[in-house]
């Protein structure tokens, strides 16, 4: 059997973000999803994760999961044999992006966390796919099983970040870095910088496709991951 893949979710996000990938590719090698829920700073997660994980893997965070993943590459690179970052950004947070965070927190901690799912809604999937009930009923639900403790944690983590930026040149295993194109919480452009900056990685944007990639457009996206999972293989 293949090697391990770990994968890490996003703000909000459970297991069923990566519903569709674990069901493409857990046939062909174990499938872990890493516990973001637990420790307050990005770091932490990541010490858990590898605490968790088994001694070389492959490693695909969506953004907020995508952060951890670049915090994995720091404390243990030699474990990761592949790295995959889909819709994050190696950037840390702008004092605008704090300031956002912390008005949803305080929404959320007025017992309006409903308020806040919606709010995110509105940013999470492209345009055309506002409407979509079946997809509004895997993100809700994700959002309603993580709660606004946890929802509070995650984003505090996040808030303290550091930039990955530095990094990237330093990252020397096949990596994915794919993007929806309608993404507006990690556009483009932070995928563009990312690939350009790590000389093992390849680009792959979405078309219609906002920041929840895994859920969006599985289909693309499974073709990009099974690429990535055979490249050095």
């Amino acid at each position: 059997m293949s090697e391990p893949l770990v994968l890490v979710p996003g703000l909000n996000c459970t297991r069923a973000l990566f519903g569709p990938q674990i069901a493409a590719f857990e046939g062909a090698r174990p499938v872990l999803v890493a516990n973001h829920t637990r420790d307050d700073t990005i770091p932490e997660i990541a010490r858990r994760l590898l605490a968790d994980a088994p001694p070389r893997f492959g490693l695909l965070g969506l953004s907020m999961g995508g952060y951890v993943a670049l915090e994995v590459m720091r404390q243990a690179p030699g474990r990761v044999a592949r790295l995959a970052l889909l819709d994050t950004s190696a950037r840390p947070d702008t004092d605008e992006s704090k300031a956002n965070r912390e008005r949803l927190i305080a929404l959320a901690g007025t017992d309006r966390f409903a308020e806040v799912a919606d709010i995110l809604w509105q940013r999470y999937v492209a345009p055309h796919r506002q409407n979509d009930a079946a997809l509004a009923r895997i993100v809700m639900g994700m959002q309603r099983e993580t709660g606004p403790q946890t929802f509070a944690r995650q984003q505090r983590a996040i808030m303290g970040r550091v930039d990955s930026r530095p990094d990237l040149p330093g990252i020397e295993i096949p990596t994915l870095v794919l993007v929806g194109e309608d993404d507006v919480i990690t556009p483009p452009e932070h995928a563009r910088e990312i690939a350009e900056a790590i000389e093992w990685a390849s680009l792959v944007v979405v078309p219609g496709c906002g920041h929840l990639s895994t859920l969006e457009s599985p289909g693309i996206v499974n073709e990009a991951i099974g690429a990535w999972l055979a490249a050095g293989a």
